[in-house]
């Protein structure tokens, strides 16, 4: 499959929509469903929240929709399901993101809602509080998911000393010392008209966007005034860490080093992570690891392109018994990529996955106002969704095994083990 496969061309249907007050976005006008959506971004995420207050991004996201304007809580929630409008909000370590569905007869309806929760959302008591103790719950219950565990555990431990290493969802004792005001002092500091990404797909023109988006986010600061964060490099890369859990299985989350998304490499590394473990049924963990051993039902690896220190990583649950053996596989497949590199069937396999899989993230409005806003995101280019199968077509052997040379280096990998593993 080539780049034939998008037609008519997406990226020459973008518009770029500048706004009077400077604000940018991407639209894909799109009439065939009367559908509009948005994704919108700023830069921050958890990276950003104050010392001792882990969560206060996720804190934010969580009550951004709980009332707003003239609507408390209940009365902004009735007013979304009156008109079917779909809004909410999350945070990453890099990102506050937000997400806008709704029917084109009801635009402007959700676009005042969302105006409200960017500019005027209340926080008011109650549902503050609420979200609190969602967010404890949430801690309560991820203290005995061992999956939760290990994933926390090996931030905490490979970013020590570093704002990565702060829990996104917070911890027991940050969420209960965050206060509305440090909820409102955080938002003031992220939501600025500089870090905005916009992406926007369905029936609405460019300049009914234009007006909309200056009314939604033209009276932000222009500027944000974010903390500085240093670029680092995962710690404790080569050894591992076993957190005691009295179950019959064990949790495994392992990484090191990886590519930013803006590195020439990095869709050669793409293709090589596939070949390791992001292939669901053609990697080499997957066959290693559950078909000819039946050690595990699930083995990954993933990139993960993290602003201020890119990763490789990857995991798997198993018998306490089996962990060491599971371990030796994974480490022993990372070391045999870095050294010598995928085979011409691995890289072949991969290839075609990768390609002829790529249209599918384009078959719905929401799929591709997710994809904009990551090319916006990562500074990929207006023309990337045809760009890219070229780059994966272009993928050799010899750039492979280079690539995973630099992905991987020697092979070493800082592990988290959450369970009673035997023999490691």
């Amino acid at each position: 499959m080539n780049d034939a496969t998008l037609k008519p061309s997406l990226s020459s249907r973008i518009q770029t929509v500048r706004t009077k007050s400077g604000i940018e976005a991407w639209l894909i006008e799109d009439y065939t469903v009367p559908l509009v959506s948005l994704e919108l971004a700023f830069r921050g995420g958890s990276s950003q929240d104050p010392e001792g207050l882990a969560g206060t991004a996720s804190f934010l996201a969580g009550v951004l929709d709980e009332g707003a304007g003239p609507y408390d809580s209940a009365a902004f929630h009735d007013r979304l399901d009156d008109y079917a409008i779909e809004l909410g909000f999350s945070a990453s370590r890099d990102l506050i993101t937000g997400h806008l569905r709704t029917l084109s007869k009801h635009r402007a309806e959700a676009f005042d809602m969302l105006r409200l929760a960017i500019n005027e959302a209340r926080f008011d008591e109650e549902p503050v509080e609420r979200v609190r103790a969602q967010m404890l719950a949430s801690l309560r219950h991820e203290v005995n998911d061992p999956d939760t565990c290990a994933n926390r555990a090996w931030f905490e431990n490979a970013f020590a000393g570093h704002a990565y290493a702060r829990p996104v969802k917070g911890t027991f004792e940050s969420v209960p010392a965050i206060t509305r005001e440090h909820i409102i002092a955080y938002r003031d500091q992220i939501f600025a008209r500089d870090t905005l990404k916009l992406a926007v797909v369905g029936a609405i023109d460019a300049a009914t966007l234009a007006r909309e988006l200056d009314q939604i986010f033209g009276t932000l600061p222009a500027k944000a005034r974010l903390t500085e964060i240093g670029l680092t490099r995962p710690k404790n890369v080569g050894t591992r860490k076993i957190i005691d859990l009295d179950i019959p299985q064990s949790s495994i989350r392992y990484g090191g080093p990886g590519l930013s998304q803006s590195d020439p490499d990095f869709v050669t590394a793409s293709v090589v992570n596939h070949i390791l473990g992001g292939g669901v049924f053609s990697s080499r963990l997957f066959r290693e690891v559950r078909e000819k051993r039946g050690l595990a039902y699930s083995v990954f690896s993933q990139l993960a392109p993290l602003d201020f220190g890119p990763l490789h990583m990857g995991g798997t649950s198993t018998k306490n018994e089996r962990v060491a053996e599971s371990l030796s596989i994974i480490e022993a497949e990372i070391k045999s990529l870095a050294l010598e590199g995928p085979s011409e069937d691995e890289l072949d396999i991969a290839k075609k996955y990768l390609i002829g899989s790529w249209p599918l993230r384009f078959d719905t409005s929401t799929k591709l106002a997710n994809q904009l806003i990551h090319m916006q995101i990562e500074n990929l280019g207006l023309d990337y969704m045809e760009r890219r199968n070229g780059l994966v077509a272009a993928v050799n052997r010899e750039n492979a095994a280079r690539v995973a040379k630099r992905l991987y280096g020697t092979g070493e990998i800082f592990t988290v083990i959450v369970g009673r593993p035997v023999g490691v």
